[in-house]
């Protein structure tokens, strides 16, 4: 991976290498409830552990390719404002409803970038996303627990509120760091200036809030540290190599292949035990990404993309 040809290589496939990256960030909400720390410490950690490899990775890439044009760079940095506050929200969230529902709410993002990738940047999603976005809101809502009763989560209501929060922030982020990493050949650079902008912010926003604790306790750090590895490093790398490569509202609904998996690691892991219609709105998704992704008819100019997945 040191000279960028084997995540070229990995990136030629970017629905399956945004599916890898998705699997990676699924253990994010697990791996910050064991830390056990507070919301704006994890994040603060998660950013500042993720940057010394995040450095080597972009030192790689400015040798190869040379600097990165400013423009990108401000970009970039904006994104990383917008990621410090999904986790800031999105860790508060984790508190109220637990790790996996959390998650899922955080995920309302794919109606916010579908529309505003249309709005904005011209990018008219594909039919099947028309098809695919009420299937999805509608699982959301199942394992959100407002149907039905039983539902996990010691404060639901202000968990809502806080993932509604979430999908805002992490919306933002997704749009912006895809447009700062339209150069494909160098994911790196992009994720280590928002990582580290991130990590600044979060620490601001933590002496205000008064949250952070800046020296956690062992085994927290070994948590944080592999939530960073795992996560935002690895994750994140294959996600930001396959976002420019795909329309952003399709990669937002693969991404939320990624509280499927929380669910389950949840439920596995942390003893969390969503109910029955919670787990019948995981399957309802898991259509809906399905049918976000299938293949245009032959007819129809494919995007360029999506051809070679």
């Amino acid at each position: 991976m040191g000279d960028g040809s084997g995540l070229q290589r990995i990136a030629e496939r970017p629905i399956g290498t945004a599916i890898a990256g998705t699997v990676f960030i699924a253990f994010s909400g697990t791996l910050v409830r064991f830390a056990d720390v507070s919301p704006t410490t994890a994040a603060v950690f998660r950013c500042v552990y993720a940057l010394p490899a995040l450095a080597l990775l972009a030192a790689a890439e400015r040798r190869r390719f040379g600097p990165r044009p400013a423009y990108g760079r401000k970009l970039a940095g904006i994104a990383g404002v917008c990621f410090a506050g999904d986790l800031i929200l999105w860790h508060h969230a984790i508190n109220a409803v637990g790790g996996g529902l959390a998650t899922v709410l955080g995920n309302l993002q794919v109606v916010v970038v579908g529309l505003v990738a249309w709005a904005v940047l011209g990018e008219r999603p594909p039919r099947s996303l028309f098809v695919a976005v009420p299937v999805v809101l509608a699982g959301v809502v199942l394992i959100s627990g407002v149907v039905g009763g039983g539902a996990y989560g010691a404060d639901p209501v202000l968990g809502v509120v806080f993932g509604v929060g979430t999908s805002l922030a992490y919306a933002g982020f997704i749009l912006v760091l895809r447009q700062g990493s339209a150069d494909v050949r160098r994911p790196a650079g992009p994720l280590l200036d928002a990582t580290a902008v991130a990590a600044l912010v979060c620490v601001v926003a933590g002496l205000v809030l008064g949250d952070v604790v800046l020296t956690p306790t062992w085994p927290a750090h070994g948590w944080l540290l592999t939530l960073a590895l795992s996560s935002q490093v690895m994750g994140w790398m294959l996600i930001s190599s396959s976002l420019p490569r795909l329309p952003a509202a399709v990669t937002s609904m693969l991404l939320l292949l990624q509280p499927i998996g929380a669910l389950f690691l949840g439920a596995v892991l942390l003893a969390e035990s969503p109910s029955l219609i919670q787990l019948i709105g995981c399957a309802v998704i898991l259509a809906g990404v399905v049918v976000s992704t299938v293949r245009r008819p032959r007819r129809a100019a494919p995007h360029p993309a999506l051809a070679t997945e």
